[in-house]
């Protein structure tokens, strides 16, 4: 879908007005392209005294083909521009020494090229060793979501925290956050635990889920498809499913990633066996689920009719667990497994008319707290993603004035694409990103509802 006003506002009649009333400008976002450099320039990497991640980070950016700046100044004047701004702020004991934030940040956000990316690292607040501590820790969130809107330029903000024992976690994160991938995630907090932090990299970063198998529901268009088509760029062998009335679209797709393609109703009573039936004889078990099957049925509350609720609620959320309990139970999901939902902004910040829609999504986010426990036992994870407006077929069908207010309230002031909620999803998919667990990320460019 063409954003006519993003087309308008790089015009040079519309840089003139958009900059003389002060209009929302968005920037074209530098999404991954095979080949292209990680970032569009060195990274200065900064440390308050006593931080614990330096060798992590080092370790990291080289085994990413990031080249490290430890020197502030060298890419200022006629020199490069910094492609990221990357700070360990683990040091930080109170809040006293918060101001090594202003110290490094201050003099080198005007550095920071088109689309770079800022990234501040910390201790979670619960593992803090005191009270101090724990407090600067948590304000941390404060600083990174305000810097992300200030900048500007499709330009990126992100806090990661990092327990203790957990960093030989932080490269697969570290690569994605810094990566064009992350082109429209801004303003989140990341957290890496230890379980899972021992996990082996994957053989080749290009393609880490080789050799693996994904299923992926709702995959014949839209999101889903997406995410079928990245994580099969990345190597899985994807069971793409959805409906029997969306057949058609789902064998393209198939075909395309050169997948399996499952017409299956995921709602069904005995979906769950089928799935584990299927799974188990074709496949030999399946590695990484991605829950993206969803429908909206739009009305408010005073107006919805029974159907409209309960088709919901069976779509996007009861049918979840119940299928998670059947790939568990039944050994059909593999050591160091992945289960992965999509949530939405509406789960966290509720929207007018889709009271079911918003209890499903926020219910996501439930089942992923619910489960990140039990899976971290296994060896698995559940994370989830939360996009904000991403153009697709369903908001080309919303009304132009509802669609630019939600295209422009965010803090990239446009809306996002399929591909950015699939490289996010590729991302927890990774095999090295055992350690990320429990997590739920917006998609949603700094959306500014919910936060």
């Amino acid at each position: 879908m063409t954003d006519r006003y993003q087309q308008f506002a790089r015009s040079g009649v519309g840089r003139l007005i958009v900059s003389r009333l002060g209009l929302p400008n968005p920037a074209p976002l530098r999404r991954y392209r095979p080949g292209e450099p990680p970032l569009p320039g060195p990274a200065l990497v900064g440390a308050a005294p006593g931080g614990r991640l330096g060798d992590a980070v080092a370790t990291a950016l080289k085994s990413a083909g990031i080249d490290m700046i430890s020197e502030p100044g060298t890419a200022n004047g006629d020199g490069p521009r910094y492609g990221g701004l990357v700070f360990d702020a683990t040091g930080i004991a109170n809040p006293t020494q918060l101001r090594e934030l202003y110290t490094f940040f201050q003099p080198n956000l005007r550095a920071l090229a088109g689309c770079g990316r800022v990234l501040v690292l910390g201790t979670p607040p619960e593992n803090a060793a005191t009270r101090s501590e724990a407090i600067a820790q948590r304000a941390l969130e404060g600083f990174t979501r305000s810097v992300g809107k200030e900048l500007r330029r499709g330009a990126t903000v992100q806090l990661v925290y990092v327990a203790p024992g957990a960093e030989s976690a932080l490269e697969s994160t570290l690569r994605f956050l810094l990566s064009a991938r992350s082109a429209y995630v801004s303003g989140q907090v990341v957290r890496i635990g230890t379980h899972g932090a021992g996990l082996a990299e994957p053989d080749d970063w290009d393609r880490p889920l080789d050799g693996k198998v994904a299923l992926v529901t709702g995959a014949s268009r839209g999101i889903g498809a997406a995410i079928a088509d990245v994580l099969a760029r990345d190597g899985a062998h994807v069971v793409a499913l959805d409906v029997p009335a969306q057949g058609a679209e789902l064998s393209t797709v198939a075909n395309r990633v050169r997948g399996s393609a499952l017409q299956l109703d995921i709602t069904a009573e005995d979906a769950p066996a089928r799935l584990v039936e299927h799974l188990s004889t074709r496949h030999g078990g399946v590695d990484i689920v991605v829950h993206n099957a969803g429908i909206t049925r739009d009305r408010k509350l005073a107006n919805m009719k029974d159907p409209a609720w309960d088709a919901v609620l069976a779509v996007n959320l009861i049918c979840q667990p119940v299928v998670n309990e059947a790939l568990i139970n039944g050994d059909v999901l593999r050591p160091n497994g992945r289960i992965i939902g999509v949530s939405s902004i509406a789960g966290i910040a509720g929207n007018t008319g889709q009271t079911n829609y918003a209890t499903t999504k926020a219910g996501v986010i439930g089942m992923v707290n619910a489960y990140a426990p039990v899976l971290a036992g296994r060896g698995a994870t559940i994370n989830a993603v939360a996009p904000g407006f991403i153009e697709t077929k369903m908001t080309a069908a919303v009304p132009l004035a509802i669609r630019e207010v939600g295209r422009r309230m965010n803090s990239l002031a446009q809306g996002g694409l399929p591909v950015d909620v699939a490289e996010t999803v590729a991302w927890f998919a990774n095999p090295a990103s055992g350690a990320v667990n429990g997590n739920v990320v917006r998609v949603c460019g700094q959306s500014l509802l919910g936060a």
